[in-house]
């Protein structure tokens, strides 16, 4: 259940991901960028915080997010 949960989440964090770092992706580009960043993020997050629950995967959620469109906007350059 947990990653049905960062998938959904994933998606509007990719969006916001993208928005924040001003990259200009497809659809399909950005919501893959929010469930990879989502998944990593949200589970790592989750593994080490395991007291913050659904705060913890949302905010490993946005950090993992904001981390692989990091990485994406390097790698276009």
């Amino acid at each position: 259940m947990v990653l049905i949960y960062l998938i959904v989440i994933g998606a509007g964090v990719g969006f916001l991901a993208t928005r924040l770092l001003d990259l200009r992706l497809g659809v399909p580009q950005t919501v893959a960028l929010g469930v990879v960043g989502a998944l990593v993020g949200g589970l790592l997050l989750r593994i080490v915080f395991a007291g913050l629950g659904i705060a913890g995967g949302l905010l490993g959620a946005f950090i993992g997010a904001v981390i692989v469109a990091l990485i994406v906007k390097t790698l276009m350059r």
